[in-house]
């Protein structure tokens, strides 16, 4: 988790929380150290985000505090639940979690009668549940495309032959069945795209693409235009 994102998470918290919360907690909750922990109140606090509390006691967030708020009616709402539960259905367990914090977050912060009937389970999203692939970490593949950086994969196409790859990760799709990595692939010098479940593994390189990202999904949708043909038939 990179640091904007888990001093966020370190507010929402302490935002929510009814008593004092420990360091260790924190750390728990957000898979890191504690000592990390400790850093990052430090940085918050030196933000002057009135966080009060030391070691050993425990931390809470001076009422009064809070982040900008986001307004959403009723059918906005719903939209974003429908939308978490549809995230249900792919094959990536990382943004199941997530699904599952941003629900307790929208509860924490709506009114009791909308709040029981998000807790009611009003919305469902029905439907086949794809299976996480075995050799690849979506949540790789999303920081891979964020940060522009580099994948290495051991990929089998349709035909059963095995090859590596090294690609520059574009996009992410996700289908009903599986996951389709749309991605530069160096070996063939063109766009291709991969079935998550055909990639028998995946890691990250120290190698970076950095500015090229844009660019290549330019290119990538200039493709859909001039070919006419759908984003899954190019599948290799």
């Amino acid at each position: 988790m990179r640091k904007a994102s888990r001093l966020f998470e370190i507010i929402q918290i302490l935002r929510l929380a009814t008593r004092p919360v420990t360091a260790a907690q924190i750390a728990e909750t957000l898979e890191v150290t504690v000592r990390s922990i400790y850093r990052d109140i430090a940085a918050l606090q030196a933000m002057r985000v009135p966080i009060e509390g030391g070691r050993g006691i425990g931390y809470i967030l001076r009422p009064g505090f809070d982040l900008p708020p986001l307004m959403f009616s009723i059918e906005e709402t719903e939209a974003i639940v429908l939308a978490l539960a549809l995230l249900e259905r792919t094959g990536d367990a990382e943004l199941k979690d997530a699904a599952k914090r941003v629900n307790q977050k929208i509860a924490g912060a709506m009114p009791a009668p909308l709040r029981q009937a998000l807790r009611a389970n009003a919305l469902h999203a029905w439907g086949a549940i794809a299976p996480p692939p075995s050799g690849l970490d979506l949540a790789l593949v999303r920081r891979a495309i964020r940060d522009e950086q580099k994948l290495v994969l051991d990929y089998r196409d349709e035909q059963g032959r095995a090859s590596q790859r090294t690609i520059r990760p574009l996009a992410l799709i996700y289908y009903s069945a599986t996951a389709v990595v749309v991605a530069w692939c160096e070996l063939r010098q063109a766009i291709r795209n991969f079935r998550a479940d055909r990639v028998e593994s995946c890691e990250a390189t120290q190698a970076h693409f950095r500015g090229e990202g844009d660019g290549l999904r330019d290119l990538w949708i200039r493709g859909w235009q001039v070919n006419s043909v759908a984003v899954g038939e190019s599948v290799e």
